[in-house]
């Protein structure tokens, strides 16, 4: 059986899907695009060891912070998880829409379709032609090898329609103002909880790699630390994006894949763990 728990930021899906993983003894595959690095805890809303409960978890804390990975690359990882397991109980959870819709249906890479090996330029000439496909891009320009491959893949294409695998999508939702009040709680609480001090070890390490300069909570850090901002600014646009991309989340989810939402009920959580069990159980 595979399941997938979808919804915004903040709404509860770590929670059910460790219930869920232990009724059902399956494992759990992060689905969040800024949880697969290492050193960004705190400001992703990791899972933690003891909320874990046993339950095993991949695709999590598998990525160097200064490197990059993409959805290209998550595809991949997700793949060959499932079709190596396909006999097992596996919970996808997160909120990382483009990630589960490349890695469930048919999105299609191809990759180094031109074959070309560049042998004839260097690796700084190499790095301009990766800027000039992806002015963004934080590939290391003595890594040559990634480069190449980089150069070398067309972008995806889609057939949105088609889901390649048998999947029961399951969405969390509740009311807007509750949503945003939970986020706002959240983020204090990350606060409360070391986020500063979090990101002040990147900063110092002079990390300013993608993931930290486009990752919700680091980046206000890091303007914070620049001195760009204020920390109170900086923690008011965190709460603020926050809120922009929960919105986001829920456009996409409806937008994509067809999903049985139910309502959070968070003065009795175990009420939504058995709502959705019933519903997967029928």
């Amino acid at each position: 059986m595979l399941l997938c728990i979808v919804g915004p930021t903040g709404v509860g899906k770590t929670r059910l899907s460790i219930e869920l993983a232990k009724k059902y003894n399956a494992f759990i595959i992060n689905a969040d695009s800024m949880q697969v690095y290492k050193e960004l805890n705190i400001g992703t809303a990791k899972v933690t060891e003891e909320e874990k409960e046993g339950i095993e978890h991949k695709l999590l804390d598998i990525v160097d912070v200064e490197d990059m990975y993409t959805v290209y690359d998550y595809q991949r990882d997700l793949r060959n998880i499932l079709d190596k397991n396909k006999h097992k109980n596996i919970i996808i959870v997160g909120g990382t829409g483009l990630y589960i819709k490349a890695g469930l249906y048919n999105y299609k890479f191809k990759e180094e379709t031109n074959s070309n090996n560049y042998d004839n330029l260097t690796n700084e000439e190499l790095y301009e032609l990766v800027l000039k496909k992806d002015k963004n891009s934080n590939i290391h320009i003595n890594n040559r090898k990634r480069m190449i491959r980089f150069l070398n893949r067309e972008e995806l294409t889609l057939d949105k329609d088609n889901l390649l695998y048998d999947c029961i999508f399951i969405g969390l939702t509740t009311d807007r103002e509750t949503l945003y009040e939970r986020i706002n709680k959240r983020v204090d609480k990350m606060i409360d909880d070391g986020l500063i001090d979090e990101v002040r070890s990147l900063y110092d390490k002079n990390i300013r790699s993608k993931s930290v300069l486009t990752g919700i909570g680091y980046k206000e850090l890091y303007d914070y630390f620049d001195g760009i901002i204020t920390l109170d600014d900086a923690i008011e646009l965190i709460k603020k994006r926050s809120r922009n991309y929960a919105k986001r989340q829920y456009t996409w989810f409806n937008n994509q894949m067809n999903i049985k939402w139910f309502n959070v009920d968070f003065l009795n959580f175990s009420n939504t763990i058995k709502e959705v069990e019933n519903y997967i159980d029928k």
